[in-house]
């Protein structure tokens, strides 16, 4: 893929859904949510007509707040997971990427939590709040359990949808690259769900 990464949603949409674009402007991944499910499931596919799937996040118990959004290829094979931290994530983002098991191998943090705080009561503000996409930029950082950071997802101005951009900063091979994008999509949904 072709970095930076482009992701842009409708905020006003009825389910929740977001596309993916390459720096060639190039669609990577169109993600759809699916809605009124008891366990949450996120359906990621390579065209907007959803004709090709290619990978399902599936969530290990009915609506939880630490929930385990396992990833699984359009072959059905395991890709690993991600996971919130429930209370240590109620000031500061916090998620958990796992290859296989129990054991987290990256974690997903906010870089300042004050921003989304700014950025929500912000947004709340009658009229004024419509701006609110164009002030405060919340950035979300990937590490590895060495500290490193191997990419950097930051919110872009908008008006009427949300928009963010990934960088990749670290070469990695494609089934970690892949790991840590379907948890930055599934964070991206959560947050976003939950204000």
């Amino acid at each position: 893929m072709q970095y930076p990464l482009n992701i842009t949603f409708k905020i006003l949409a009825l389910a929740r859904q977001l596309s993916v674009t390459e720096a060639s402007g190039q669609l990577a991944m169109y993600v759809r949510m699916k809605m009124l499910k008891l366990k949450e499931e996120v359906q990621v596919f390579a065209d907007k007509e959803r004709t090709r799937q290619l990978f399902t996040i599936k969530a290990d118990r009915v609506i939880d707040f630490s929930a385990k959004y396992n990833f699984i290829d359009a072959s059905g094979a395991p890709l690993g997971a991600v996971k919130r931290r429930g209370m240590k994530s109620l000031w500061k983002s916090h998620y958990d990427i796992f290859e296989s098991g129990e054991e987290a191998v990256m974690t997903i943090q906010e870089e300042n939590p004050w921003v989304k705080v700014m950025d929500a009561i912000f947004g709340d503000i009658p009229v004024i709040g419509f701006f609110a996409g164009y002030v405060f930029h919340p950035v979300y950082l990937v590490t590895d359990t060495s500290g490193k950071t191997v990419m950097k997802l930051k919110k872009l101005p908008a008006f009427f949808e949300g928009k963010f951009e990934i960088e990749k900063l670290e070469e990695m091979d494609p089934q970690t690259e892949t790991r840590i994008l379907l948890s930055l999509l599934m964070m991206l949904l959560l947050e976003r769900s939950r204000g």
